[in-house]
């Protein structure tokens, strides 16, 4: 049986929920029907890949974004650049055209720039841009010198692409964004503090759950685009470092092209697994000892969260959302960003300290669970909006 808004809640407001790509748009739309709110969603996926929604509510445009996401799978970073703006462009118009009748219009930073217009204009709606990153110049200025320091090109995001957030910025009534470090870095950037709102993920307790380890070994794990971004350079640095021998390195996930170089100087052993289905991660995380994320930038680390639901300690940077999600030494640490030094004494901490380390497993699975999910995201989405109309409609008295 589908739930209701609980007790006191201000009733079923008409949402529209969009975004070119999964991210955590389908989560956001799903709970929205779940909470009886949503009346559409809009993507660039196609419709078979859009699971837990009635076929009604979901309208498709996948014709440009597929071929953009293989111009960069292939290594074409330019023929990808042109594509992506013309796909993003191309979307946004197709949903302008057709956006159903709404109390909120929620889409993904870039994406919605005409359709934010038309929400308001058509339909008097409240628009809430989400970022799931930190601000989009802030962004481009910390990977920029981040990649000087690796004496890397850095292409940087479209200019195009970042003149369309910063009027998104400007006009939506709202940003929703998932961490305490996100929203500091749209403060640093002028935006007013009461424009924002913060609302870290959730995370699917059913398939993130604690699975028996099957062995002894002390595994670091790390999980997500190998990448400059993610840090992994750094994360290298540590294990070197600590100099465990017995220490077992896996890596989950795409390597970017510009990682690849930092990943060919590598001397360690570490076994690189490549990009695997969401469903077979919880078994990995339960195999490990502990998880790192060590980005120097990424709005909401959501791997962190998966790890918790696992019973896994993490070590993640103050730039990863961390702070949102567990303490500083009860369910993990947080160290600063580019610190290899520090990672790798937390590693050999957790290493010396088994007792701890489970201890801080066991904190990590109960803080997880008691966040609630995606079920509590969800509904304090709902609140937000509702209380932006309300706050709305009393200005208009």
């Amino acid at each position: 049986m589908r739930s209701r808004p609980a007790a006191g809640a201000a009733g079923i407001v008409k949402i529209c929920v969009a975004s070119a790509g999964r991210f955590h748009a389908f989560d956001l739309a799903r709970q929205m029907e779940r909470l009886g709110h949503l009346t559409r969603l809009y993507t660039a996926y196609p419709r078979f890949k859009v699971d837990g929604l009635p076929a009604a509510k979901v309208s498709t445009f996948p014709w440009l974004m597929g071929p953009a996401t293989l111009a960069g799978r292939f290594g074409l970073p330019g023929l990808r650049e042109r594509l992506n703006l013309a796909a993003i462009e191309t979307f946004d118009r197709w949903m302008a055209a057709r956006l159903a009748p709404c109390e909120v219009f929620h889409c993904l930073s870039s994406f919605g720039l005409q359709s934010h217009r038309a929400a308001r204009a058509r339909h008097g709606a409240l628009t809430v841009c989400d970022r799931g990153s930190s601000h989009i110049t802030f962004q481009n200025e910390i990977l920029r010198e981040e990649y000087a320091r690796f004496d890397i090109p850095y292409r940087g995001t479209d200019a195009r692409i970042v003149e369309r957030e910063l009027a998104e910025y400007e006009f939506c009534d709202l940003i929703s964004v998932p961490s305490g470090f996100s929203l500091r870095s749209f403060v640093e950037k002028g935006v007013p503090r009461e424009k924002l709102r913060l609302n870290p993920y959730g995370v699917d307790l059913s398939m993130f759950h604690p699975m028996p380890k099957r062995d002894a070994v002390f595994r670091v794990l790390f999980v997500g685009s190998i990448s400059i971004r993610k840090g992994i350079a750094y994360l290298l640095e540590a294990v070197k470092r600590a100099a465990i021998g017995a220490l077992d390195l896996v890596l989950i996930g795409d390597v970017d092209k510009d990682a690849a170089r930092v990943l060919a100087k590598c001397d360690m052993p570490l076994r690189h697994l490549g990009v695997l289905p969401r469903a077979e991660l919880a078994e990995h995380y339960s195999q490990a000892s502990v998880l790192v994320l060590p980005s120097i930038e990424d709005g909401f680390g959501l791997v962190m969260a998966q790890a918790m639901a696992c019973g896994v300690p993490v070590i993640a940077t103050t730039n990863t959302g961390a702070e949102d999600l567990f303490s500083d030494g009860v369910e993990g640490f947080i160290v600063p960003i580019r610190d290899g030094a520090a990672i790798a004494d937390k590693i050999v901490f957790l290493y010396e300290h088994p007792e701890v380390r489970d201890a801080m497993g066991a904190a990590a699975l109960a803080r997880v669970r008691a966040l609630g999910g995606w079920n509590s995201y969800g509904e304090r989405m709902a609140a937000m909006y509702q209380a932006a109309l309300a706050a709305r409609a009393g200005a208009g008295r």
